[in-house]
This record gives C-alpha cells, sequence and structure tokens, in this order.
C-alpha cells in the first residue's frame, strides 16, 4: 500500500472523546498532535494523515470541542458515520457499559476497531468483540497507554539488560486523594466512578492496566487475592448533590507471575482514590532482583546494583544513621520519550495501513476484564483464584 510521498488518509471515528480523557490524550496529545506533525511517517516519503470525526451525544459539546482542536467535522448520529466508507478505523471512549454495543455496529460496518479498557463490561462480553472482529477480518486493538510511560519504558530497558538478575518482586502503589466535594474542593473524577451500577470501582479500572503491564514487563499473571473498599460512603456528584457510593475506591491485591524455569515473581499493587501521596509520582512501580532494584514513577526511574545496597540494622534506640534515599542513582534520559498514548495510536495507525503487528488486540483487552473480574470474585469469597488461560 506504500508509495513515495503518498499521503495516506485515515478516517477515524472517534466515539465519546468529550470527556478528560478523551480529550486530552487521545484527541489533543494524540490525533491532532499526529496531524500538527504532518502525519506519521512511513519511511519511504509516505505518511499516514489521521482525519478525525467526533461523535458523541451533546452536540453543543462536540462543536464546542471541534472548534477547541480544530477538528472539522463531527455527529450526534453514530449510524450516519458507520455508514461513511471514507472513514475506515472506529474508536471508543465511552463509559464502559456503551461500548460493546457501538463496537458491535462498527464491526458490522467494517470498520477497524481501537477502543479504551476496559473493552467490555465482563470477560465473555470481551471476548464476544474479538470473536466478531476477527471472523469480520477487521484489525482490532486494546488502549495499553502505561506500557509506553518513560518510567515503564526504562524499567524494561533495565529487565532487558539483565540489571535485575532474578526478579524476586513487583510492588506497585497507585492512587491519590480524590475530593468528595462536601469540602467546596471539586473532585477530579467523575461521579460515575463510583457508582457500581454505572461501570464504576477501581478494580475494574486498575486490574485491567496491571494485568498487561505485569504480562508484558515481568511475566503471565497466574493468580490474584485481591481486597476492595468503599472507603468513602458518600460524595457529591457533578451538580452539587450528595450520592451514596456503591463502588470500591481502593483495591489491595497480590499476584503470583510466572517468572519462567519455574520460578514465581510476587507481585503487589495497591490502587486507592483515598490515599494522600508521598512518593515521587502518582504511579511507583518497585522492581527487587537478585542483582539489584528499581523504582519507576511515570517519566523518572531511580536505580540500586547490589554493589550501592548499603548494609543496615535494626537499632531503634538511635537516629537512623543511612540515608536510605541518597542510595539511589537516578538514571540518566538517553533518549526523549513522546505521549504514551500517540505512540499506541501510531502503531495500530502503521498497524491499519501497513499491517505492521499490533499485539494489543481485543484478546489482550479481555485478559484485562478477566483479571479484574477475578479480583472481584476474589474480594467476594475471600480466597486466591486462578487466572486460567483464556480461550
Amino acid at each position: 500500500m506504500n508509495g513515495s510521498g503518498k499521503t495516506h488518509r485515515v478516517g477515524v471515528i472517534m466515539n465519546g472523546v468529550t470527556g478528560r480523557m478523551g480529550t486530552n490524550q487521545h484527541l489533543i496529545r494524540s490525533i491532532c498532535a499526529i496531524r500538527e506533525a504532518g502525519g506519521i511517517p512511513l519511511g519511504d516519503g509516505a505518511v499516514i494523515l489521521p482525519d478525525p470525526i467526533l461523535v458523541g451525544r451533546n452536540a453543543a459539546r462536540l462543536q464546542k470541542l471541534a472548534a477547541q482542536t480544530g477538528v472539522e467535522r463531527f455527529t450526534t448520529d453514530l449510524d450516519e458515520a458507520l455508514a461513511n466508507p471514507d472513514d475506515a478505523v472506529y474508536f471508543d471512549a465511552q463509559v464502559t457499559q456503551l461500548r460493546a454495543p457501538s463496537v458491535r455496529r462498527a464491526i458490522e460496518a467494517g470498520k477497524h476497531i481501537y477502543c479504551e479498557k476496559p473493552s467490555g463490561v465482563s470477560t465473555e462480553e470481551a471476548l464476544e468483540l474479538y470473536s466478531l472482529a476477527t471472523a469480520a477480518g477487521v484489525k482490532n486493538g486494546v488502549v495499553q497507554d502505561k506500557l509506553w510511560l518513560p518510567g515503564l519504558l526504562k524499567l524494561k530497558t533495565l529487565r532487558d539488560s539483565g540489571f535485575f538478575g532474578d526478579i524476586l518482586s513487583v510492588r506497585g502503589e497507585f492512587g491519590y486523594w480524590v475530593f468528595t466535594g462536601e469540602d467546596g474542593v471539586p473532585p477530579q473524577r467523575p461521579s460515575w466512578n463510583y457508582r457500581q451500577e454505572d461501570g464504576g470501582g477501581i478494580i475494574v479500572d486498575m486490574l485491567c492496566h496491571w494485568r498487561y503491564v505485569l504480562d508484558h514487563l515481568f511475566g503471565p499473571v497466574r493468580a490474584v487475592s485481591c481486597l476492595g473498599a468503599t472507603h468513602i460512603p458518600q460524595r457529591l456528584d457533578e451538580s452539587g448533590q450528595p450520592y451514596r457510593c456503591t463502588a470500591d475506591d481502593a483495591a489491595y491485591a497480590t499476584f503470583e507471575l510466572d517468572g519462567g524455569d519455574g520460578h514465581t515473581i510476587v507481585a503487589h499493587f495497591n490502587s486507592s482514590w483515598t490515599v494522600r501521596v508521598r512518593r515521587d509520582d502518582l504511579l511507583t512501580i518497585q522492581v527487587d532482583g537478585t542483582k539489584g532494584s528499581a523504582v519507576a514513577g511515570l517519566r523518572e526511574c531511580y536505580i540500586q546494583p547490589h554493589g550501592g545496597t548499603p548494609r543496615p540494622t535494626w537499632n531503634p534506640d538511635i537516629a537512623q544513621p543511612i540515608d536510605f534515599f541518597g542510595g539511589w542513582m537516578k538514571m540518566p534520559a538517553q533518549q526523549e520519550f513522546d505521549n504514551a498514548f500517540k505512540v499506541q495510536w501510531e502503531m495500530f495507525l502503521r498497524h491499519v495501513v501497513t499491517d505492521e503487528p499490533f499485539p494489543y488486540d481485543l484478546r489482550e483487552g479481555a485478559k484485562g476484564v478477566q483479571l479484574a473480574e477475578l479480583g472481584i470474585e476474589s474480594w467476594r469469597q475471600r480466597r486466591w483464584l486462578e487466572v486460567p488461560a483464556l480461550a
């Protein structure tokens, strides 16, 4: 399909991008940024140029967003958008309950599918979308943005170089204090996040992320033990009205990973919207191995090799003589990193146009939904659960 100097226009139907994440990450910092850069270069003088059309339920919001971003096309009629043969890709960033019905319609219309996670309200539904897309012969993918965060890419570099030796454990801390609205400080997250009936809950949200992070960086997840909690029972919604929180706002999950050659890696992630941050970033991941350790945030990564590891002893009767933070070295910036969402958008669009491999398909998305469901079931049963391979 390539030709020197050719512009491959790809029409992208973007449904549900009027929310914070859809607007900032997918539209402005990905699609618009690609267009402003002149497209995605293919190495032979050709480029891929996405041409978005915004789809949503509120015409006024769509018009405002289109004017803000310079997007020329928008509509409240999804069927009309899907009927246009010049738009080959359907992207979905709606709330989870609305995703599968719209994706099914897009598959029936012959569109390539790219969507946010969770890719379905259940593992069964997520797998069904993968099966439908595969049977229809359309290319498909799910957002797994954290794999391209600079901090996690640095962890991957360390892993690939053998820095850790045998990896023993992975510790993740994610979250921050989300204000309730009752003290006059505006909440940073939408109210549906805290209503189970609307698809809310931090287990559903974050275990989808931790599945692909763990699978791709450290080893396949084989078992899970999870405890959820609804620490704050009431918040104020967008109109200032109180509502009862029916979804979990914190999750404490432990995972067993297959480290290869019979070796098990233990991972534990705390995820919370009810925690105050005293760490380097909103997400930190510590990896401990026989030869060294590293702590990564969203962008930075600090390392401590075996030869630089202090030898503390327990003595609560004196002031701590070791500066533990001082024994870590910040990894230097050896390359420039692009926006994580934009990186994956470029990969998917190259997959559509040039058939470049793209392993982050809807089946991978179903794995995230599976782990979230098992996490909730583990909490309900108060026990470990195995994570079986998907069909």
